[in-house]
């Protein structure tokens, strides 16, 4: 039985059967030791249920019956009589209503030396054992430890397989084993779950930290759903399988409290940190009649949830399923346009106001179709939510504008700065700063020439720290960085004071609406006045009539960019305009402003 790999608690029950056999008068009992130090009934086939059931859970002990106090001491204990041995006073309540006088129990050890379980002898009459019972013990003994072994080493080659090392859940394999069953009832609810910042644990405080965040987070998830249902699937990703009454409901309840779970904050590698998870879900019968589709429709909600709502739960919805064809069909085109070269970078100038020079350009990407139409900004927009795709698309742009401006500098032209616009994607690899200096390096164009822009939804985002430590390392090298389309976000003015900004674009909005007494010039004249004060220049976008730029200027606004002075036009274009009207004086450029005492 034991060679062909039969069930442990099989096994035992047999061994007992032939050793009852073999010493008539006696009832065998096989207990094994778990890993919190507690007997469990493994084996009794001669003694009632209600008896094995009473001693299962008992503590080892040295006066927890002739097993507890043998698996304690790791010695064999012979107690000849059970009603007056102080080693049963507990017990000896169960014992003797069965007619159970003594008992001669065994300890059984692993390869280890660790006592792994106890076989035992209880006799109807109050004696120890005879030679030939000692004889047929020492086989049955050896017998349980070449079987407690086997079983052993078949549950960690199970766990291996079937069960994640670093948090305890289920792995993939069980994961897809769990969905595969048969018995699975028509509905049940699927959460998958993708754990925030992960990369930037390992690149920031090490992976050891990193570990300590999954192995948390595990716990915190396995907490809230029964043991079986939770599984990591992957480096950041969970997944748990949901069943009950009202199951479209509980998924809900379920993602709603794995998010509140994530709130108190944890140590990981000696730091506090706040776990953050994003999740979403669907509902096999409801959502999708399959179980292959049902993970298809809980990862688009997933990943619709990581682009507006990280850190929170999206539940599928069929318009989700257009979005994410839209999504994917723009990424497409993206991708084809960068392999067939049909991205270009064109450049709008920023001028000061009160002379029209052009101090610096803005480097805008133009992608076209095979017609040589422009994709629509929506569908841009929808394609660099894609990380990869972005970082491939500022590359290409990197290299051009990299290039355009070698060819300025070389040509005599005093160019001073040119605006190059990154995405989130841009940041999530960590190489940011690599990437460009090495880019540009290349080139031989020094980073004091190079005006990083972004956004508010960028830098203010769930990267926001790994923006920033990117924005730090490339300011040191000289880099200016620019907060574009400023007021059309959620940023505080209090970020100003946080993140290192140089240069802050105020968005077209407020120009557009910009009179002589209205609520757009207070606002805009307030921003300038903030700015100054804190040494930070201002671009005001969108100057479209010769009307705005007096306004901005009469505000204090001293460099804009608009169609009353350009639109975007390529390279060669470009180079005529900075040829005619390239500002002179690179000392009343863009550049840093010098902070103002308030």
């Amino acid at each position: 039985m034991i060679a062909r790999g039969l069930p442990l608690a099989e096994t035992a029950r047999q061994i007992c059967a032939e050793a009852e056999l073999l010493a008539p008068t006696s009832i065998c009992s096989i207990l094994s030791i778990d890993e919190d130090g507690r007997l469990r009934a493994l084996a009794a086939p001669s003694l009632p249920a209600a008896f094995s059931d009473a001693v299962d859970g008992v503590p080892i002990g040295p006066r927890f019956g002739s097993c507890g106090t043998a698996a304690f001491r790791g010695l064999p204990v012979a107690v000849t009589d059970i009603e007056t041995d102080p080693l049963w006073s507990e017990y000896k309540a169960l014992a003797l209503p069965l007619g159970l006088a003594a008992c001669w129990s065994s300890p059984i050890f692993g390869s280890d030396g660790r006592v792994i379980g106890t076989f035992a002898f209880y006799f109807p009459t109050k004696r120890g054992p005879n030679e030939a019972e000692e004889n047929i013990v020492a086989a049955c003994v050896d017998l349980c430890t070449i079987a407690f072994e086997r079983h052993a080493a078949e549950t960690k080659i199970h766990r291996l397989a079937y069960f994640d090392a670093l948090t305890g859940l289920g792995n993939r394999a069980s994961f897809d084993l769990a969905l595969a069953e048969e018995s699975r009832p028509s509905q049940f609810g699927l959460l998958l779950i993708d754990v925030d910042n992960l990369k930037l644990t390992n690149d920031t405080l090490g992976h050891a930290a990193g570990d300590d965040m999954l192995r948390e987070i595990g716990a915190r998830i396995g907490s809230i759903q029964p043991q079986g249902s939770a599984y990591r699937l992957s480096g950041d990703e969970f997944a748990v399988v949901v069943e009950g009454p009202e199951v479209s409901d509980l998924v809900d309840w379920v993602a709603d409290q794995i998010l509140e779970a994530m709130r108190p904050p944890t140590t990981c590698g000696g730091r506090a940190l706040q776990l953050t998870v994003t999740i979403g879900g669907a509902v096999h019968g409801p959502d999708c009649a399959t179980v292959e589709g049902l993970r298809q429709k809980a990862d688009i909600a997933l990943y619709h949830a990581k682009e507006v709502h990280r850190g929170g739960f999206v539940r599928f919805s069929r318009g989700l399923g257009t979005t994410m064809a839209q999504r994917l069909q723009a990424i497409r085109l993206l991708q084809d346009a960068l392999e067939d070269g049909r991205v270009d970078a064109h450049f709008q100038p920023i001028v000061r106001l009160d002379t029209s020079e052009i101090v610096g350009v803005e480097a805008l990407c133009r992608v076209m179709d095979h017609d040589r139409l422009r994709m629509p900004e929506e569908q841009f927009h929808l394609a660099m939510s894609d990380a990869a795709t972005a970082v491939r698309l500022t590359e290409r742009m990197l290299i051009q504008v990299a290039r355009a401006v070698r060819s300025w500098l070389d040509a005599g032209i005093p160019f001073q700065h040119v605006g190059v616009n990154v995405a989130v994607g841009d940041f999530q690899g960590g190489d940011l700063e690599q990437r460009i200096a090495g880019i540009f390096d290349r080139f031989d164009v020094p980073l004091k020439h190079v005006v990083l822009e972004v956004t508010e939804l960028v830098y203010l985002g769930k990267s926001d720290l790994m923006v920033a430590e990117a924005v730090k390392a490339l300011r040191s090298r000289g880099l200016l960085v620019a907060l574009d389309d400023f007021g059309t976000g959620y940023a505080s003015l209090t970020h100003l004071l946080t993140f290192p900004v140089d240069i802050i674009k105020i968005d077209r909005s407020f120009v557009t609406d910009l009179t002589a007494a209205g609520p757009s010039s207070v606002i805009v004249g307030g921003l300038i006045d903030i700015a100054r004060k804190l040494g930070m220049r201002v671009v005001a976008e969108g100057i479209e009539t010769e009307r705005q730029a007096q306004l901005l200027k009469g505000l204090g606004c001293v460099l804009g960019q608009g169609y009353l002075y350009a639109r975007p036009a390529d390279f060669a274009a470009t180079t005529e305009l900075l040829l005619e009207h390239a500002q002179r004086d690179p000392e009343a450029g863009i550049g840093r402003a010098p902070r103002v005492a308030s």
